[in-house]
């Protein structure tokens, strides 16, 4: 849809009702008087009938013109199929009967996204839903520029989700950005592509975030082993780093204060001792040497 396509929103006020409203109460208390009047005049002058039945229509016409607006809506007023202009302001209007009035809410409103089941990045089955925090805020566009606007933020929301999920993969390395790990930065994403797609229906998003998030129920069992393989590794890493660390400082230490003295050999020894009491997953349980240092 091009821009020239594009119908602007006009806001204009709308004229009290309470005035008219006056009006109209008079028309109608004037009516029965005028019908009882003619009565009274056994039909002498016909103009009267006349006259009361054009006060009543006149009443029930401008009857039609009076609408309220309640806090956080809008009326957008057409005249025989041309857009006049919306109407936001809150209170007790009247306009011309003719204009039709679509009353728009301008309220906040939240879409949770069902369960969808799409391929990420690297080609792995997730499942992932969004919440999404959505207001009016162009009634023309909302109301002229597509067919229903609550449908089209469903529909383009779920389009939304599907094409940032497979712009990411699921988890990866520390520097990757990831639909689990970076969070925040893919909920922002999400929310810019969504302003964008929306923005033709006078659309703004306040607020998209991921709901759920989670390998689809198929690969779930081999992507947790996959996790805590990894998980396992990192930890491993850590604690070789941490004995190598330990067996460094001991051995400085020894040689600092001239304790023991010790050829490549022992010094290999007891590093090799060490480090299997350091990394070692169970409680280690030492042999203590009670003779000489050489055999």
């Amino acid at each position: 849809m091009t821009e020239a396509q594009k119908t602007p929103e006009r806001e204009i006020g709308a004229a009290s009702g309470w005035p008219m409203l006056v009006l109209v109460i008079v028309l109608f208390l004037a009516l029965p008087a005028v019908l009882i009047y003619a009565a009274n005049t056994r039909g002498e002058n016909p103009l009267l009938v006349v006259g009361g039945i054009l006060i009543g229509l006149f009443s029930v016409l401008l009857w039609s013109g009076f609408f309220v607006i309640a806090p956080n809506e809008a009326r957008v007023l057409t005249l025989f199929g041309d857009y006049r202009g919306s109407v936001k302001r809150n209170g007790f209007f009247w306009t011309n009967p003719f204009m039709t009035k679509a009353r728009i809410s301008l309220r906040a409103r939240t879409l949770n996204g069902e369960r969808l089941k799409v391929n990420d990045k690297m080609g792995n089955p997730i499942e992932i839903a969004a919440v999404v925090v959505w207001q009016v805020s162009d009634t023309a566009k909302a109301t002229f520029d597509v067919q229903d606007y609550a449908q089209f933020v469903a529909i383009q929301s779920e389009t939304a989700v599907r094409h940032l999920t497979s712009a990411y993969p699921y988890d990866g390395g520390e520097d990757e950005v990831t639909l689990r790990g970076a969070t925040d930065e893919v909920n922002t994403h999400l929310q810019r592509e969504l302003q964008e797609r929306l923005h033709r229906a006078g659309v703004t998003v306040i607020e998209a975030r991921f709901s759920h998030l989670a390998y689809a129920a198929e690969i779930a069992d081999a992507m947790l082993r996959r996790q805590q393989a990894t998980a396992m590794v990192a930890a491993r890493f850590k604690i070789v780093e941490g004995a190598v660390g330990m067996v460094e400082h001991a051995l400085a230490e020894l040689a600092k204060g001239n304790i023991v003295q010790l050829d490549e050999e022992r010094k290999a020894a007891m590093v090799s001792n060490l480090l299997v009491v350091l990394c070692s997953e169970s409680s280690a349980r030492p042999v203590v040497n009670t003779g000489t240092l050489y055999p």
